[in-house]
C-alpha cells in the first residue's frame, strides 16, 4: 500500500482505472465509489470522474446534488477546479453528466481549453477512477481506451456474463490489446465467484483468443445493499467492519496488478485530445462522420427473442407458436453438439420452474427424461421398458431369454428338483433345498 506513495515524485502521470461493465445493475458505480474512497482513506491523492452519461449517480450514492458538471465546464460557463466535489477523507469527485460525451465529439479547438485544463488537474493525482456508463456506448469505449487498467465488473446472472463478454469482444474488435481484469460482484463465496469468472474466461479464449485477469470479488453483503440505501458507502465505515475491509482487499489486488503494467505516459486528456484531433472519412455532405460499427451477433439474438416473444404473448391461442418456435430453436441448438451444448440445455432445465406442473405431469415428464438418459446413454443396467411416457418411437428389440446355467446349474437337474418339492413349500425353503442339492452334487 506504500509503494504508490514512495514512487508519487517519480510518476509523472496518475494511475488510471475504468470502472466498466457490460450491463446495469452489476454494482459499478457502488464499486469505484468505495473504492475511491478506500484508496483515499490511505493517503492517496483521489480523482473519481464520473463519466456514466445516462447515470450520472456517483455524488446520490454520497447523498450529494451537484450544482455543476462538466457539461458547465464544457458551455463556458465555469472553470474545470470550480466544479469539484470533495467527499471524506479528501476524495475529489468531477460529475460529469452529458459533458463527458460532448468532451470527446467537440472538435479539437472547441475542447483544448478544457482539455489543457484536464490535463494539469490529472497530475496532481495518484489514481483517477473513472466510473464509465454500462454497456457498449461510444463514450464508454473511450474511457476505457484511455485507461491503463479496465476493470470489468460482472455478476453470476447469466445476463451478466453475456454483457460482458459483448464488451470484451467489442473492446477487442476496436484494437484493444491490453488484459481486461474482471471483478465478480454480490458472490456467494468464492467458490462461485472462481466459478464464474472461469466461465467468462473459458468463453473469451474460446471465441476471442484472449486472456482475462482474475481482480478479485466482493461478496454479497446486506450490509452493503444498505448503505447504497442510506446514501453512506462501506468504505466510511471502521476499518474493522468486513465490508470495509472487503476495499481494502480489493485496493492491494489493484496496486498489485498496476505494479504489473506500466505507467503511462500521457493522460485522459491527451487521449481525448487524440481521438477529437484524428482525422475521419468525409461524408457526402461533407462532415466527418464515424463509420458504423459492424453488428453485434449476440444483440442481434437478443432483439430475435425479444420479436419472438412479443408475437408468443400476443396472441392469445400460442400452443402452436410455442411449438413451431422452440422446435426451431432446439433444432439450432443441435446443429452443433458439444460441451457447450450441453451446458446450455442444463443450464435451461434447471432454470424451468418444475413446482408449476401437477404431480402427474411432473410423473410423466420425468419418465420421458429417464428414457432420453437411457438412449443418450445406454449402459447394461439400463433395459427397464417404457412405462406409459407417451413416445411413437421405432419399438426397441428386447434381448432374447437365455438360461444361465453359470448360476442354476444343469437346467434339467434343476426341473427335477423343482417337482420333488411339495405344492406348500415356501420359496426361502426352496431356494435353501436347491442349495442344498446343488452342494450335495445330486
Amino acid at each position: 500500500m506504500t509503494d504508490s506513495l514512495t514512487a508519487r515524485q517519480n510518476q509523472s502521470q496518475p494511475r488510471t482505472v475504468a470502472i466498466t461493465g457490460g450491463k446495469g445493475g452489476v454494482g459499478k458505480t457502488s464499486v469505484a465509489l468505495n473504492l475511491s474512497l478506500t484508496l483515499a482513506r490511505e493517503g492517496h491523492r483521489v480523482l473519481l470522474l464520473d463519466a456514466d452519461t445516462d447515470l450520472a449517480n456517483v455524488s446520490i450514492m454520497l447523498g450529494r446534488y451537484p450544482t455543476r458538471t462538466l457539461a458547465d465546464v464544457m458551455a463556458g460557463e465555469c472553470g474545470l477546479r470550480d466544479i469539484i466535489m470533495e467527499a471524506d477523507w479528501g476524495l475529489h469527485i468531477v460529475p460529469g453528466a452529458s459533458g463527458v460525451e460532448q468532451c470527446v465529439e467537440m472538435a479539437p479547438e472547441e475542447s483544448l481549453k478544457v482539455l489543457k485544463a484536464l490535463s494539469k488537474l490529472e497530475k496532481d493525482y495518484d489514481y483517477v477512477i473513472i466510473d464509465t456508463a454500462s454497456g457498449l456506448q461510444k463514450t464508454g469505449m473511450h474511457m476505457i481506451a484511455a485507461s491503463e487498467l479496465a476493470c470489468v465488473v460482472v455478476t453470476p446472472d447469466p445476463a451478466s456474463l453475456t454483457d460482458a463478454f459483448s464488451l470484451i469482444k467489442l473492446l477487442i474488435r476496436r484494437g484493444y490489446r491490453r488484459t481486461p481484469s474482471v471483478l465478480v460482484n454480490m458472490a456467494q463465496g468464492a467458490s462461485q465467484a472462481r466459478s464464474v469468472f472461469q466461465r467468462l474466461e473459458a468463453a473469451a479464449q474460446r471465441h476471442l483468443g484472449v486472456s482475462l485477469h482474475y481482480l478479485g470479488a466482493i461478496w454479497r453483503d446486506e450490509t452493503l445493499r444498505q448503505s447504497v440505501l442510506n446514501q453512506r458507502p462501506v468504505a466510511l465505515m471502521p476499518t474493522s467492519d468486513p465490508s470495509c475491509r472487503q476495499f481494502r482487499t480489493l485496493t492491494d489486488m489493484l496496486n498489485v496488478r498496476l505494479r504489473q503494467l506500466h505507467p503511462r505516459k500521457a493522460g485522459i486528456a491527451a487521449y481525448w485530445h487524440r481521438v477529437s484531433s484524428a482525422p475521419a472519412e468525409p461524408s457526402p455532405a461533407g462532415r466527418s462522420i464515424e463509420p458504423p460499427p459492424p453488428p453485434d451477433p449476440v444483440a442481434e439474438c437478443k432483439r430475435l427473442i425479444a420479436e419472438t416473444g412479443k408475437v408468443l404473448a400476443d396472441n392469445s391461442d400460442a400452443s402452436l407458436l410455442r411449438y413451431e418456435a422452440f422446435n426451431g430453436f432446439f433444432a439450432l441448438l443441435g446443429r452443433r453438439m458439444d460441451a457447450d451444448t450441453i451446458e446450455i440445455i442444463q443450464t435451461g432445465l434447471a432454470s424451468l420452474d418444475w413446482e408449476r406442473l401437477g404431480k402427474e405431469q411432473r410423473v410423466h415428464l420425468a419418465t420421458h427424461l429417464r428414457h432420453i438418459a437411457g438412449q443418450v446413454d445406454p449402459g447394461p443396467a439400463q433395459q427397464a421398458p417404457d412405462q406409459g411416457c407417451g413416445q411413437r418411437d421405432a419399438p426397441r428389440k428386447e434381448r432374447e431369454p437365455y438360461y444361465d446355467r453359470i448360476s442354476f446349474g444343469d437346467q434339467t437337474r434343476l426341473v427335477r428338483a423343482l417337482r420333488e418339492q411339495p405344492s406348500n413349500i415356501s420359496l426361502d425353503q426352496l431356494l435353501r433345498s436347491l442349495a442344498d442339492t446343488d452342494r450335495d452334487g445330486s
